[in-house]
């Protein structure tokens, strides 16, 4: 009989954990010093002049992905969408951004910058 509810509590204990496992890919649970926030979209004052491709790594949910485009946005002049599967950013911009700029943004949350290319 105990070894019975002893399976029971485990079963229902990895029930909870693939759950939150679930929720946590999604970017449905707080991950990486952050939580479920919404991003507002930023939009460019004028017209886009050019990109980079940015390559990131150490992003590993959408919570990662939103809190780096929200450091990026903050670069006046910049745009990103930022795909944290993939570990890729477009940044768009209106003006020069100087890439140092744009890697330092990244950096500073604590992903690593792999490589920077002007987009096409």
């Amino acid at each position: 009989m105990v070894d019975i509810i002893i399976i029971a509590v485990v079963f229902v204990l990895l029930l909870f954990a693939l759950r939150s496992s679930v929720r946590h890919f999604k970017g449905e649970k707080t991950c990486c010093s952050g939580g479920s926030r919404e991003v507002r979209e930023k939009r460019l004052d004028g017209p886009v002049l050019g990109s980079f491709k940015v390559r990131i790594s150490g992003m590993h949910c959408e919570n990662c992905a939103k809190r780096v485009k929200g450091n990026i946005d903050k670069i006046d002049g910049a745009v990103a969408d930022v795909d944290w599967q993939s570990g890729l950013a477009n940044v768009r911009y209106d003006r020069t951004i100087d890439e140092s700029v744009l890697r330092d943004s990244i950096q500073i949350l604590g992903y690593k910058v792999e490589s920077i290319s002007v987009g096409k």
